[in-house]
């Protein structure tokens, strides 16, 4: 088991030097050099974290005003109920460890990877009691749409798949995912809550009835499960299918200007952990050039990840996309063949999708170094400085200030 997670280690995609599995050789060491992996994903966190949060942006600067403070007319007062009532649900040690200013470094700490790398803040699925499990859930299932809800369960079911695959080890499980609450729940003040787990990230702000739910990552390993307590698992194949489908539907012009690289060789995942002050410019095709339907066949495309929001402001986020759609561009790497690894980027002023088909790590002798449809990591970002709600809460804390 050590070996397969030492291995796991050092090919995962957040910016480590890949080694071989020759260097990374099981042995007498592996404690160390599993100690020494877990601390280098340490320092990375930490070396971000003493950067203070500035957000995504690209080397020409921001927009003006593109996150006010305004009325959605979409309640959350149902989010704040639900988050009152977990809350309530936590015993004093359980509730001391979930709980955070809303300014905490907090929100910037997660990470994708399992429970054998990195430590995780708050309280877990797998600690708590079946009533406390059940008002987590519910504070999902009110903040995220069913089929973001849905999603998220699916996503933790292929950690159950590989403790199977990987001898049962106890660095995996579909209940090691983390809840941490910033601020204190309320219709009026600015709050929010994190769910932190291998594979799955939701940051969740709530100002008044205003939502900022970025950054999201969700991925899995495998994609589709063949076996074990979650036969027949299967995820990311709309987000994959229709992104190709898209990709193909294009001329061969517009393909040569969203192609910035033809070949898919290794993980291409630009904006996850640690990446909160990245600079990115654009690149690929602006879909200003496309046609009316094209337009709207990249909104749908959108929409498959903005819509694991809850019903209501997964409609305010699309109004929100739909007036940036002629400042939004479509990156792709990767071939338009049927069976094709690939990678595409949306990235507009207010929002940044990446899809990625990543290297196989998790399930045992099925890494061939090359990336694979059964490894998908997804990002959702908001760029121009509001993941995390960021530019809401600066506007609220400068309005409070006179």
């Amino acid at each position: 088991m050590k070996r397969i997670v030492l291995i796991i280690l050092l090919t995962l995609f957040i910016g480590c030097k890949q080694k071989t599995n020759k260097e990374v050789n099981a042995g007498d060491g592996d404690d160390l050099k599993i100690n020494k992996v877990k601390k280098r994903f340490a320092d990375m966190e930490s070396n971000a974290l003493k950067e203070p949060y500035k957000g995504v942006f690209t080397e020409e600067g921001n927009y003006d005003n593109l996150f006010p403070i305004s009325s959605t007319g979409v309640s959350t007062k149902p989010i704040v109920n639900s988050a009152k009532l977990f809350l309530n649900s936590l015993e004093t040690n359980q509730y001391n460890r979930t709980t955070f200013d809303i300014n905490d470094k907090e929100w910037r700490k997660w990470c994708n990877v399992d429970n054998g790398i990195y430590d995780r803040q708050g309280v877990s699925l797998k600690e708590m009691n079946k009533a406390q499990k059940e008002a987590a859930f519910s504070l999902m299932q009110v903040s995220l749409s069913a089929k973001g809800l849905q999603l998220s369960k699916d996503i933790m079911k292929t950690d159950q798949t590989l403790k199977e695959l990987n001898n049962e080890s106890t660095d995996y499980d579909e209940e090691l995912y983390f809840f941490t609450v910033m601020g204190e729940p309320s219709e009026k003040e600015p709050w929010g809550w994190q769910i932190d787990g291998h594979h799955l990230i939701i940051n969740y702000f709530v100002l008044g009835d205003q939502v900022v739910m970025s950054p999201v990552f969700m991925g899995a390993e495998p994609i589709i499960t063949t076996t074990g307590k979650y036969k027949g698992n299967t995820l990311f194949q709309d987000e994959q299918n229709s992104g190709l489908a898209f990709m193909k539907s294009l001329s061969i012009d517009q393909q040569n200007q969203a192609t910035i690289l033809k070949s898919k060789t290794k993980n291409s995942n630009v904006a996850s952990a640690n990446k909160d002050n990245l600079t990115l410019n654009y690149e690929g095709l602006n879909v200003s050039n496309l046609s009316d339907s094209q337009k709207k066949n990249v909104l749908d495309l959108m929409y498959k990840y903005i819509s694991n929001m809850r019903d209501g402001h997964q409609q305010i986020k699309m109004e929100e996309v739909t007036r940036q759609i002629n400042d939004t561009y479509f990156a792709w790497i990767g071939d338009t063949s049927d069976e094709a690894v690939f990678y595409y980027r949306i990235h507009s002023p207010v929002v940044l999708i990446e899809f990625d088909h990543q290297r196989v790590v998790g399930v045992p002798n099925t890494d061939d170094g090359k990336p694979s449809r059964n490894h998908i990591h997804t990002v959702v970002r908001t760029p121009n400085g509001n993941d995390y709600g960021k530019d809401l809460l600066r506007q609220h804390l400068e309005k409070q200030q006179h």
